[in-house]
C-alpha cells in the first residue's frame, strides 16, 4: 500500500514540471527524437517549444542524440536536416537488444502524422 510521507511528497515537488505536472512518461530525448521522427527538417526552435524546453536544451539534447548515434545532421543551405538511424540500441539494459525503432513504432500518432521513415 502507497502511503505518502514527507519524503515522498518533496521527491513527487523536486520532480514536478513548472506546468504542476508532478511527472512525464516521455523523457525530453525521447520527445526531441519524436519531434526529429515527425519532421526531419523541423529546427531547433521549434524543438524546443513543441517539448516544453529551451532552445539550448534543445540543442544538447540533439548534440547527445548525434554523439550516442541515434541521430544524424546534414547541412541543406542555413538549415540542417536530421536522420534517425532507427536500427541503434536502446541504452538501457531494461531494453538491451532493441532498437530506437521499436520505441518509435510504438508512440506513433494516432492521428496518422506517422513516424518518418518507418519501413513497410
Amino acid at each position: 500500500m502507497y502511503r505518502e510521507t514527507e519524503y515522498t511528497i518533496t521527491l513527487s515537488q523536486e520532480s514536478s514540471a513548472v506546468d504542476g505536472k508532478r511527472w512525464r512518461f516521455v523523457t525530453n530525448h525521447t520527445q526531441v527524437l519524436l519531434c526529429i521522427a515527425r519532421d526531419p527538417d523541423v529546427r531547433t526552435r521549434d524543438m524546443a517549444q513543441m517539448v516544453g524546453i529551451t532552445e539550448r536544451a534543445a540543442q544538447r539534447i540533439v548534440a547527445d542524440l548525434v554523439e550516442a548515434g541515434f541521430v544524424t545532421v546534414e547541412r541543406v543551405g542555413r538549415r540542417n536536416r536530421y536522420a534517425i538511424n532507427r536500427e541503434t540500441a536502446m541504452r538501457h539494459e531494461a531494453q538491451a537488444g532493441h532498437p530506437i525503432g521499436e520505441l518509435l513504432d510504438v508512440l506513433e500518432l494516432a492521428d496518422g502524422a506517422g513516424i518518418a521513415d518507418r519501413p513497410g
